[in-house]
């Protein structure tokens, strides 16, 4: 499956899980292309001509960010309000019907912060949810989200850190 990782993520070179995921990505083969959007788009100016018909180019799109403040960075934001516009994403052409989108996520939080008992009161696929119902408003197919919890020098250790990597980048070849 073709696949487009963008990494959103505002300070990569400062990021412990980002990056490792970035580097996973990388490593996945000839079909899995990785853009840093911020390196990219570091004035917030998508050039949405080029983005749409890279998308169009693609099986499958990967949004891959940090968890910001209970949603996605805001270059992420930018992107879907820029480039998933009428007449081509929805209500017109749907140039996105039957492509898959999946989202890679990293978390400070451990997975039991995100519970409906826990810290946050709501759990990750409510945070989510926004993601879902664009994917089905313009005929993607959502898959599983890959969350990585606990993504802090803190609190992943190495070997922790090369299994999500493994992982990662086996999810990505499928």
């Amino acid at each position: 499956m073709k696949t487009s990782v963008m990494v959103f993520h505002p300070n990569l070179d400062k990021s412990l899980a980002n990056k490792a995921l970035m580097r996973a990505a990388q490593a996945s083969g000839d079909d899995v292309t990785v853009r840093d959007m911020y390196a990219l788009y570091p004035d917030f100016h998508v050039d949405v001509a080029a983005e749409q018909q890279l998308t169009e180019a693609n099986d499958r799109i990967v949004l891959q960010f940090p968890l910001y403040w209970y949603s996605s960075p805001a270059l992420l934001k930018q992107w879907e309000d820029d480039v998933l516009t009428m007449g081509w994403a929805y209500a017109g052409t749907h140039q996105l019907e039957g492509k898959h989108l999946m989202v890679a996520v990293t978390t400070g939080g451990s997975e039991e912060t995100y519970q409906f008992e826990g810290r946050q009161g709501v759990t990750m696929d409510q945070f989510l949810l926004p993601f879902k119902s664009m994917a089905h408003r313009v005929g993607m197919v959502y898959e599983d989200p890959f969350i990585v919890h606990s993504a802090t020098p803190k609190t992943l250790d190495e070997q922790h850190l090369r299994e999500v990597m493994t992982a990662y980048n086996e999810r990505l070849k499928h």
